[in-house]
């Protein structure tokens, strides 16, 4: 799919895919792996994490708490991307040889997925009802991921 005709929501799941993608490659390889490549995998999904936070805390959840009535869900959320944010600072202050590390990328993987699983069945069905501009919200959170990627030394997503 074309990226400049993705909705807020798709972008965000595609971003929810790549997670996914980038978890299940460590999951393959981590008992066959060296150090540095586990350390390059756990950069890749933990800056695709920190970027998709971002977007989603500066711009699609204040879009969305202000249309929908549902501070739970939304506090939760904000909740969620803490404590992932707390795994991934620990990450990065460890050396991947250690036994915990493979452990840390395990948890951090299963919290990503429980919040994933939030978003997409409860958070991104009331925002589709919700009357926000899901297109104009979509291209201001390409805009934004691809300057947080330039800013971070990686490639734009193509728009």
């Amino acid at each position: 799919m074309n990226k400049v005709s993705q909705d807020a929501i798709q972008l965000l799941k595609a971003d929810h895919e790549e997670a996914k993608k980038l978890f299940d490659r460590y999951e393959d390889i981590k008992d066959r792996a060296s150090p540095a490549q586990k350390m390059d995998i756990a950069r890749q999904v933990c800056g695709a994490l920190l970027i998709h936070m971002e977007i989603e805390e500066k711009i699609f959840y204040p879009r969305v708490r202000a249309k929908i009535s549902d501070d739970d869900l939304m506090n939760e959320a904000e909740v969620e991307h803490n404590g992932a944010k707390d795994l991934i600072k620990q990450l990065g202050d460890m050396d991947p040889a250690d036994p915990m590390f493979d452990a840390k990328i395990k948890v951090l993987g299963e919290q990503i997925e429980h919040h994933v699983e939030e978003e997409e069945d409860e958070m991104f069905p009331k925002a589709r009802k919700s009357g926000v501009d899901l297109m104009a919200l979509g291209q201001e959170l390409l805009a934004a991921k691809n300057q947080m990627r330039v800013t971070h030394g990686l490639e734009a997503v193509a728009a």
